[in-house]
């Protein structure tokens, strides 16, 4: 079995830098490639920001935070992963675009190299293409990163054995559990949550009860940290829905049919936390319901 010693992350966003974070925490030589533009060294200063944060609440050591920095760089040119054992990309979830990046890097890496992707819902067998097939896995990590605890390793029946042995080691490495699961869309964690989201967005919408009430009643009744409409709004809506969409395509599953409300805020950009306005009003402390989301707007619907 291969030990990975440098790891190579194209993309530099959310879910790329968070992984880069622990990743140089774990000691290891940590490449961050940017491949949409901008300064590189911005990805660098995020990282930095993140660890910041963490010695200032007393989570992490001074020490601890300048060890890792010092493991990362960060490039704009995607040949500088060529001598990493594992490559994880985490752009865009797109498909026909991570096909032509894994295109791209099936050209620069070397015979023994792990390629990865961080994909939350698409097929490893579909990225699986060329002289990497058998070393091609997905890495899904949860965000944010340094505080989610899982990664899904997914593989295919054909997945080379040494290269899933050495991609379950490297998670452990990072302080992190590794859940083996064949390839299939969503995995574990979406195809049963996304039911969940979608589900309580539909009650939403008829009127069952208020946002506040779904969510504290999944909450107490089920011992969930956040419920089910905040996390959605967390996630991002047009997430969830991107993931609805897939999934009812790939099944044909009414559970995962994408409610009207849901594509109505995504249409209108109202897209959770990160725009300040979801099923959630985020200008409010707490935030309060979006009610003005459940009037109806045929234009919108169409």
């Amino acid at each position: 079995m291969i030990e990975i010693q440098t790891v190579g992350i194209v993309g530099a966003g959310l879910m790329g830098t968070g992984i880069a974070e622990v990743c140089a925490l774990a000691g290891l030589r940590t490449v961050l490639v940017r491949v949409t533009g901008g300064d590189p060294a911005a990805a660098v200063e995020r990282v930095k920001k993140s660890l910041d944060a963490r010695v200032a609440r007393g989570k992490l050591e001074q020490s601890a935070a300048d060890a890792a920095l010092a493991c990362l760089s960060s490039t704009s040119e995607l040949a500088a992963v060529a001598s990493c054992d594992l490559v994880i990309e985490s752009i865009v979830e797109d498909l026909a675009v991570k096909r032509a990046l894994f295109t791209s890097l099936t050209e620069q890496l070397a015979p023994h190299a792990i390629l990865a992707s961080n994909t939350s819902t698409l097929k490893i067998s579909d990225l699986a293409v060329g002289p990497h097939d058998q070393r091609t896995i997905g890495l899904h990590f949860f965000s944010p990163v340094p505080m989610m605890s899982l990664v899904e390793v997914a593989h295919l029946p054909t997945t080379d054995a040494d290269a899933l042995a050495a991609a379950t080691a490297f998670v452990g490495k990072l302080g992190k559990t590794a859940v083996p699961v064949l390839d299939s869309t969503g995995f574990i964690v979406n195809r049963l949550l996304v039911p969940m989201l979608t589900g309580a967005i539909a009650a939403y919408e008829q009127g069952l009860a208020p946002a506040e009430h779904i969510d504290t009643a999944m909450r107490l009744g089920c011992a969930h940290p956040l419920g089910p409409l905040a996390l959605a709004d967390l996630i991002g809506l047009d997430v969830v829905y991107a993931m609805a969409k897939l999934l009812y395509k790939e099944f044909g599953d009414d559970r995962f049919r994408p409610p009207a409300l849901l594509r109505r805020l995504v249409q209108a950009g109202q897209l959770g936390k990160k725009s300040g306005l979801g099923l959630y009003d985020y200008a409010s402390k707490p935030p309060r319901a979006n009610t003005a989301a459940l009037l109806t707007d045929e234009r919108a619907a169409a």
